[in-house]
């Protein structure tokens, strides 16, 4: 089955009633809103920009010319865009030049080596042309490491408030927070990575464990503080692949909407990278040579078994939701987690898996915004300059009905809708 006759017959299987074929065929914008019988109210088609916006800014890199990246994003469909806001060194000095270490050479995401970055008056800047294109903005945090490691720094969860204050301050002074969608206040918490400040206090939370006793302390008290300050903006931490009812199981009402990032790779106990024995793909070309040999061949000889794994855990995660009554949104999605353009690496097995996630996300209806994939940045050059793919997926987003139990008497949800 060629990709175009997939993407359709999975949307028509998928989404049944959902103006599929006409949507599938439609690049105009102005039809994709829906009437929910209040107002009109759809889904957002988001990307995930993360560090790159500012990082990647050198020629050839994607993001040099921001009307030009922002114009490419609209043409494709999207209507916003998760990126780092910097809130350590946004607190500690706004306009300061930071020369920041690479978290990785190995992954095109960021910069592959030292790298100096200003973030104001730069984020307001990309903020204003993101407003005059109605892209809405989510602002998260991987607290990027410079050459003094200021994130470490962030020793509580009020210091950690603070940064973020500082930011959304800084932003507010040029009138731009209505650009912004909802505030995550650190990417896949707790995750050594992504907060070394935190892990390093308390080893034993690992990846994932977000629903340890000290992860919730932390996050309950540095969310009071932003709420207090901001009552009308969504916020939340982000949470990686980790058990999906642990959101009910959990007393989670401190959260306004859930970021879970899915991806088939890590179903089923990560089953798909154990057979690839994919790691250490930070800084050894030895794991995408893994990738090379095995990862598509792996997929292609048992297409239905990986789709299930992956339409399984978005189903689940949307029911899980729909009873703790919080809207969904996940901008790193659904296929693997690691590619690039590459010798022998073939985006077309990548995409088929990201139109089933996409399409089944959609369906959901508890989705508010949803990605295509991690890969959705001018970066990836294979996956960008299929146009007409990512048109055909914002499509079905923005065409996407919201359910009822977070468009309803839902004033949790509320919060996120009217930004939307």
């Amino acid at each position: 089955m060629n990709r175009r006759n997939f993407i359709k017959q999975t949307t028509i299987a998928a989404l049944g009633s959902l103006t599929a074929l006409d949507t599938l065929g439609s690049s105009n914008k102005d039809t994709m809103a829906f009437e929910t019988g209040r107002r009109n109210v759809s889904p957002r088609a988001i990307t995930m920009w993360d560090f790159s916006w500012l990082e990647r800014r050198w020629p050839g890199a994607g993001y040099e010319d921001w009307d030009i990246a922002l114009d490419e994003l609209q043409e494709r469909g999207y209507n916003a865009i998760r990126i780092d806001a910097y809130p350590h060194l946004i607190a500690e000095n706004p306009t300061k030049k930071w020369l920041l270490k690479e978290v990785w050479n190995q992954q095109v995401w960021g910069s592959p080596d030292l790298n100096e970055v200003q973030v104001q008056p730069n984020l307001n800047r990309f903020l204003l042309k993101c407003k005059e294109r109605d892209i809405k903005v989510g602002l998260s945090s991987w607290y990027r490491q410079d050459i003094d490691d200021v994130r470490m720094k962030i020793t509580t969860s009020d210091k950690m408030a603070d940064c973020w204050i500082s930011a959304l301050q800084s932003i507010e002074q040029d009138g731009l927070l209505d650009t912004i969608l909802f505030v995550d206040l650190c990417n896949e918490w707790p995750g050594n990575l992504w907060a070394p400040f935190f892990s390093s206090q308390y080893p034993h939370v690992v990846w994932g464990q977000w629903y340890k006793e000290e992860s919730l302390r932390w996050m309950k008290q540095a969310l009071s503080r932003m709420k207090e300050k901001y009552p009308d903006i969504p916020f939340l931490f982000s949470f990686d692949c980790g058990d999906v009812y642990k959101y009910e199981e959990i007393d989670t009402s401190f959260l306004d909407l859930y970021e879970h990032h899915i991806w088939m790779v890590h179903q089923n106990n990560s089953e798909f990278y154990k057979i690839v024995d994919y790691k250490d793909g930070q800084f050894s070309p030895e794991a995408y040579k893994k990738v090379v040999k095995v990862a598509e061949n792996l997929y292609q000889d048992k297409p239905l078994y990986w789709q299930k794994l992956l339409t399984d855990k978005i189903k689940l995660m949307g029911k899980v939701a729909k009873r703790v009554g919080r809207p969904l949104v996940t901008t790193e999605c659904w296929g693997i987690v690691d590619y690039k353009d590459w010798p022998m690496l073939n985006w077309d097995w990548v995409k088929e898996l990201c139109a089933l996630g996409t399409v089944t996300a959609a369906q959901t209806g508890m989705w508010a915004g949803i990605a295509t994939s991690n890969f959705c940045g001018p970066q990836f050059v294979g996956m960008w300059r299929d146009i007409k793919w990512h048109q055909e997926m914002t499509a079905i987003i923005r065409s996407a009905e919201l359910d009822e139990s977070i468009i309803m008497n839902n004033e949790v949800a509320a919060k996120l809708l009217r930004r939307l």
